[in-house]
Parts: C-alpha cells; structure tokens; sequence
C-alpha cells in the first residue's frame, strides 16, 4: 500500500505512546448531575490528545461511534499546532497559527492528526466505525493517513454532504463537503445499514398522529397535512415526497407496481370512478392479479383522477428504513447557525460554521445501537452531543456521548448548549428544544500528568483511585471498574489468569515504609488465583512469592509490565 510522507512523520507515529495519562477532575458545579461520573455523559475540558490517552483506562474499546469534525486547514481558522513531541522542527511549530502562507501546513496538520486518530482506533469497539468531516483541502491527506491508521480494508465509505448553494461567480462551485468511515473491524460490521427511525420520520409519523386525532374527517384532515407538509418541506426531507394522510397514518405513493426489465403480468385494474381500466406499466405489472386483488381490499392502492393514470402502492411512513448514500442532500448548512441562534439568542454568533445536529443524527441512526457511547474530541459548540439527545428522544435509546473540548469556551458554550438542550429552552420555536431533551452530564477538566517520576520524588501523587486505574490498564489493556475494587486490600481488579492488587498511598512518608512483606501477603484473599501485586518495594524471597502465588511488580519502574509477558 502507498503511503503517505510528510516533515514529522517519524517523530509522531509512536507519540501516542509517549502521552502520560492525566488525572481527570470532575467539576460537579458545571455539570448536570447529582454526582460527577466517567460513566455518565461527559464533556471534558483540556487538551484532545492527553484526553484520549487519559480516557483509555475507562473506554478502551467501549466506543461504538466516533464522529469528530478536526481543523479543516483553510489557512484562516487560526488553529496552531501545539503536541509536544521530541523534535527540534516541531517545538519551533508550537504556538504558531497556521495561515495559508505556511509552507509547512500540510505537515502540520498530518502531524496533528496521527496521534488522535491512533487513539481514536483504540478507544473504538470491534464493531465501532469512526466518520471524520473533511473539505478538499485535506481530503486526499486524511484518506491517506486512515488507510494507514485504520487500514485500506477497513475503509467502509466517503459521503458527499451537499449542503450549501454557491452562486458566487467562479469557474466550479463547491458546494459539497466530505465525510469520511472507517470501521475498527469491517468484518464485525452489520452487513447492512438501516436506519427505521431518524428525524423526518419521526416528525411525520408524529404530525401524523395528531392530526388523526384532531381531525376525523378526511379531507379536512388531509388539507392540515399538506398546510403543514408545506411550511416544513426542507426540515423533513428526503420524505418530503409523503404527501398524503388516510386513517393509516402518512404515506406517499411507490410505482413499484412496474415490472423491471422483462414483461410482467398483464390484466386489468378498474377505476373506481370512471369504471375504465387503468393504463398498465409498460412490462406490465410485477405480481399476479391475485396479489393486486388483495393489495385492493386492504386499501393499498392509490388511483389517478381517472385512468389515464398508472395506479401507485400506497407507502406508509412507518415502514421507511432509509439508507445512508453516498450522498447527502437536504440538510442545509445554515441549518446549523440557525440551532445556534435558536439555542444561544443573546449570542447569535457565538460559534462559526457549526455543523447541523441532523446532519450527525442521521450518521447515528444508522451507525449506532440504543445503547452506544459515542465520542467527539473535537466538540466545538457540542452538536454530537445535542444529536445523541435527539436520538436518545427520537427511539426511546440510552446512548451517551463524551465531548472533548480544549478551547476556553468549552464551559460557557460546549457545556452550556447541553444544559439549555437538556432542560429546554422557554422561548424556542422547535418543541423539542422548548420542552428539552432529557439527560445528565459530568463536567471534567484534565487535571496532571501522571508520571513514573512523582512516584519517584514525591510530587503531585495521584489519588490511590487513579493511580489503580492507570495500572489495571497498563498492565492489562482491560477496562477499569471502580465498582471491583478494595481499597483495604489493595484489590483493583480481576484478568483472564491474574488478580491485581495496588499497595500504595498518596503521601510520601507513608511511601518509604510501605512494601510487599510477608504479613501483607498472607493478608490477601485466598484463592488459586495467580496474583499480581504493585508495591514500592518487597520483603519476600522468590520461594515466598512462589508459594503465594505473587507476580511482584515495583513501583514505578514496571508498570509497563504486560500480563502477556508475565505467562511466558
């Protein structure tokens, strides 16, 4: 496979490996929860990369659906590049705003990218995929950095959003941008993408049912439909073309009475009216007469004004399962500012080009179950968020989202769109956002690094909590449950074949006394069980560790030390 070279490349391949894990610190005030929780909604303020690596030991392969939005590289966004990565050329880049006269921004912004995406691939499940939105600035470049990230045979599709008009005088208009999916595994995909239940649907079926209600004479209720259909055509396309309302709810009409390619039945289908036959398909029609004669008595056809007209199938709202083309139509841009007006009215333009919630809404329906995390380390106003609400309300799921916002605006904007979303908002014109969505959050900020050398001297010691759950997952690439450990025992939690036991305390003087001695180890929990124990030192001789049934490994130094290794 080709692959894509760029200044700095050698120096990030492997930088994920070399972020340090940080401490994640709830701000219970700023949230929406009784108690902050990793296991909750999060929106998390700090830096993306080391909020990914940081947020391994809770998430690793946990994430259903990633959706992030990343710098387009247009030259006028004023992103800069700021990892710190041991290089010489690449500390002279920190700080600096990339504009389009930067002959290194291409570099830049490979360069920014790699490590994220390498964390991104971690946190997804087996079955997870990951849609990144692109313009052709970058395009070509992402696609070679996910093939190599991801690999070629995982790539799954590229959407081509239309969602605006240019008619700016120009040689070609572009009025489109990109959106590109991987999947962690194809193979562990569905092998088919439906979607029963997505925005427009709901709004019709739901319009639907009201106006049955209110309405039981059918040509006044019919006349409300198409009043209604009329004033929101662009919000609920591409099923605008359901243009009508009986007893069975909204339905349009399907000429799938055609039959494709070869001829087909012929007979004769009646007017109702005139008492003359229809015109037939130009095949004829693709089932026998006794399935039309059924289709008649349960009312499922739809008859012209007279027989002129080839009779259609009545389709009912309720039965669409859309699919996710190549193209997406009908969900303009502005749709976006104008969610941002509705939700921020003090402060119409408070954020630039956000994208519309819809629009990654209809991405969920098809990519995520009822029950799926989905992560975006690029948030910005936070619409991921406000579209996992939507889902949430739309199918009755409990899906959750982790939002990862480094700017400064992450609480005044990211966090306040998900409180005004969730607990509604009095003067909206949408009812969703009036009533409001539903839902919690906890707010985290990225607190220290957690680095083998304030073990060693004593500063910033993290919290016996988070020190667990940095080596449970370390050591075992497993997920951390806080709800398994024992702090009396040191109990952090269970492997295939281990389990894991952390005798440590924040404060240095108890440190220096504290070690894997033979009291310590006759005092944990029986069983057949190899153990694994971290400690600041040992007392015990290999013939004790032996008959105990101990794995030692010494803090700092052998955190790093792998399960895998020690079954050799």
């Amino acid at each position: 496979m080709p692959r894509l070279s760029f200044k700095g490349k050698v120096f990030v391949e492997n930088h994920h490996l070399a972020v340090p894990f940080h401490e994640l610190v709830p701000v219970r005030d700023k949230g929406l929860s009784e108690k902050a929780s990793l296991h909750d909604n999060l929106i998390i303020h700090g830096d993306n990369l080391a909020a990914l690596k940081s947020l391994l030991p809770t998430y690793h392969g946990k994430v259903k659906c990633v959706y992030i939005d990343p710098p387009y590289n247009t030259g006028k966004e004023g992103w800069a590049y700021n990892d710190k990565v041991n290089s010489p050329l690449m500390q002279d880049w920190l700080g600096r705003v990339v504009d389009r006269d930067d002959l290194t921004r291409h570099d830049k912004w490979c360069c920014m990218m790699v490590p994220r995406l390498k964390l991104l691939r971690e946190l997804l499940s087996e079955d997870g995929v990951i849609f990144v939105s692109i313009d052709d600035n970058e395009v070509h470049h992402l696609r070679c950095l996910m093939d190599e990230v991801f690999g070629e045979h995982n790539r799954v599709g590229q959407i081509i959003w239309h969602g605006s008009t240019d008619n700016n005088p120009t040689n070609i208009a572009t009025e489109h941008e990109y959106i590109v999916c991987y999947a962690a595994d194809r193979q562990a995909l569905e092998e088919v993408w439906k979607s029963a239940s997505f925005g427009p649907k709901a709004a019709l079926e739901r319009i639907g049912a009201e106006l049955l209600e209110a309405h039981p004479e059918p040509e006044e209720r019919q006349r409300e439909y198409s009043r209604w259909l009329k004033e929101h055509k662009a919000q609920v396309k591409p099923l605008d073309r359901y243009k009508f309302i009986d007893e069975g709810g909204v339905f349009t009409g399907s000429q799938s009475v055609h039959n494709p390619g070869r001829e087909g039945y012929r007979y004769d289908v009646i007017h109702p009216v005139t008492g003359r036959p229809c015109k037939q398909p130009l095949m004829g029609y693709r089932f026998p007469e006794s399935t039309m004669d059924r289709l008649l008595e349960e009312d499922r056809v739809i008859f012209g004004a007279d027989e002129s007209k080839i009779i259609e199938l009545k389709v009912y709202v309720e039965d669409y399962e859309a699919k996710l083309g190549s193209v997406i139509a009908g969900i303009d841009s502005r749709r976006g500012a104008n969610e941002i007006r509705e939700i921020f009215p003090e402060d119409p333009q408070v954020f630039k080009n956000p994208k519309p919630s819809t629009l990654i809404g209809e991405l969920l329906s098809f990519a995520t179950d009822p029950d799926s995390i989905v992560l975006d380390s690029f948030a910005g106003s936070g619409t991921t968020g406000h579209a996992v609400l939507a889902q949430n309300a739309a199918d009755g799921g409990i899906r959750r989202f982790i939002l990862v916002e480094c700017e400064d605006y992450a609480d005044s904007l990211t966090a306040e769109r998900m409180r005004r979303v969730i607990e509604g908002i009095p003067d909206a014109n949408d009812d969703a956002l009036k009533a409001g969505l539903g839902g919690t959050f906890s707010y985290f900020e990225l607190g220290r690094p957690m680095r083998q050398e304030s073990l060693l001297d004593g500063s910033n010691l993290p919290p016996w909590e988070k020190l667990a759950s940095y080596v449970f997952f370390t050591a075992t690439g497993q997920e951390f449950d806080p709800a398994e450990t024992d702090r009396e025992t040191g109990f952090v939690g269970h492997t295939g074949s281990h389990d894991v036991f952390l005798i440590y305390e924040p404060d240095m003087e108890k440190l220096k006394s504290l070690a894997l001695s033979l009291p310590v180890a006759r005092a944990l929990p029986a069983g057949s069980r190899r153990k694994l124990v971290f400690a600041p030192t040992k007392y015990l001789d290999p013939e004790f560790l032996h008959q105990y049934r101990i794995d030692f490994q010494q803090l700092p130094f052998q955190i790093y030390e792998a399960i895998e290794r020690l079954e050799r």
